[in-house]
């Protein structure tokens, strides 16, 4: 039985009046469990076809399914990056609004990944993404999460919000703001998050979201959107701040989100001296209402002009002649003018943000270290060129042989000797070096299954 601060059920009785003892009993029910279809590797039709983690789908996310399976993180499916575990209402924001393939994106708060990769599978080859973490430790997790959904022109920064401000004004089209909060409505899933709650700490966390929301105010061009988000159900950190933020910047209007989100979350609360008319298009979700924890969500439309962005021609970089018959050799394609390097790093990047040394903690697609006459790939090379690669070792996911590799093992392969790449339902899961017939292990060690 969860047992709750009496200060925090005064507010959730405020807020609820006679739904507080429902939204009490809910908390006590099991957590709700989803993921989403990496539409990056593999459409959701086709995914439908393969799908042992069950088919009851979330109505207001595209390819989003509650997931019904235990130990989903062994499955092969999970280390080809096919799919991404999430909390199915921290879903919804991502969901509020749809997202131009062309436009650049930054999420602010953005570890470990959920909200990035929904955003990302919506852009095109033109469309950028850059995820920011200001913790270090976080930070490496968001990279590896991206780096398993084979994402390519996708930046990862570890920078205070400000920074970001400086580095990027008027920027991004669309800005996702999941800001650090108090952590109301993840009590059910997160039950270590209930004593460190107090009305100090909301007071807190509303003052540093409101810092973060002017930051991401600045990245934010011209005619473009915000998403602002949190887990929580104060109205200081959510309701509160938007309407203060709207009084401040007259310049931006809270919109509607997309039906289906309306459809499946309740209204924005209007609070005594609250000054926007439009507060209820803002959404909660509640886990007495629906399938999933708390969560808030609130679209900001910037009312200016939207300005057409101006591209540069980009100057080919000098290439290392060892990389150029690496690629030549692993890959049946590729854009030589999409090789840069970032510091001493070769990297397939084709962004028209300039990254400067020292900026980003993963700049695009690393594709390995130049030793003195060889390249040594790297794993993310592997997750986001697999389709490209010339050799191709396709294992079932049912099979020995993927159990061996996701182990670290050695494998057969019936392919010509160099660097290739280990495959399942044709999605890239790792890299290996073939040598006469055997397939050298270079799964990363750190993601490999234990013994």
């Amino acid at each position: 039985m969860i047992n709750l601060p009496n200060d925090f059920k005064r507010r959730m009785m405020s807020l609820l009046g006679d739904e507080f003892r429902r939204y009490e009993a809910a908390l006590n029910e099991p957590p709700v469990r989803a993921f989403r279809v990496n539409t990056n590797k593999i459409s959701v039709a086709d995914f439908e076809k393969i799908n042992p983690f069950g088919n009851r789908k979330i109505p207001y996310v595209d390819g989003g399914y509650y997931l019904d399976f235990d130990k989903v993180g062994n499955h092969p499916y999970h280390h080809a990056g096919l799919i991404y575990v999430q909390e199915p209402a921290a879903m919804m924001p991502a969901a509020c609004i749809d997202i131009d393939p062309d436009a650049f994106v930054l999420d602010m708060c953005a570890a470990p990944g959920g909200k990035s990769t929904q955003l990302k599978v919506k852009l095109g080859d033109n469309g950028l993404m850059v995820s920011n973490e200001i913790i270090a430790s976080r930070c490496k997790t968001l990279a590896g999460n991206i780096e398993r959904m084979g994402f390519k022109n996708h930046i990862v920064t570890c920078l205070d919000t400000s920074r970001l401000a400086s580095l990027f004004e008027n920027t991004f089209d669309v800005v996702m703001v999941d800001s650090p909060c108090s952590g109301e409505g993840m009590f059910r899933k997160e039950a270590a998050a209930i004593p460190e709650w107090s009305n100090d700490n909301v007071l807190k966390c509303a003052g540093r979201s409101a810092e973060i929301l002017e930051n991401a105010a600045k990245c934010l061009s011209s005619g473009g959107h915000i998403i602002y988000a949190t887990c929580t159900f104060s109205l200081e950190e959510n309701e509160m701040l938007i309407d203060s933020f709207l009084q401040s910047h007259p310049e931006f209007e809270l919109i509607p989100v997309k039906q289906s989100v309306i459809d499946n979350t309740s209204d924005g609360i209007r609070f005594d001296g609250c000054k926007c008319k439009n507060i209820h298009y803002a959404r909660r979700f509640y886990p007495h209402k629906g399938e999933g924890e708390g969560q808030f969500a609130a679209v900001l439309h910037h009312k200016g002009e939207k300005t057409p962005r101006i591209t540069t021609d980009k100057q080919q970089t000098k290439t290392d002649p060892v990389l150029l018959r690496f690629l030549d050799d692993t890959l049946t394609d590729y854009n030589k003018k999409d090789i840069t390097f970032y510091g001493d790093t070769p990297v397939f990047y084709s962004g028209d943000i300039k990254i400067d040394k020292g900026t980003a903690f993963m700049c695009g697609v690393t594709i390995g270290e130049i030793k003195k006459n060889y390249v040594l790939p790297h794993h993310q090379f592997f997750m986001a060129y697999g389709t490209e690669f010339k050799r191709k070792i396709e294992l079932a996911p049912d099979s020995i042989e993927i159990q061996k590799y996701l182990h670290g093992e050695e494998i057969s392969a019936n392919c010509e000797n160099g660097w290739a790449v280990v495959t399942v339902c044709g999605a890239s899961v790792g890299g290996v070096k073939v040598v006469n017939g055997i397939a050298k292990n270079h799964y990363p060690k750190g993601l490999r299954l234990l013994k």
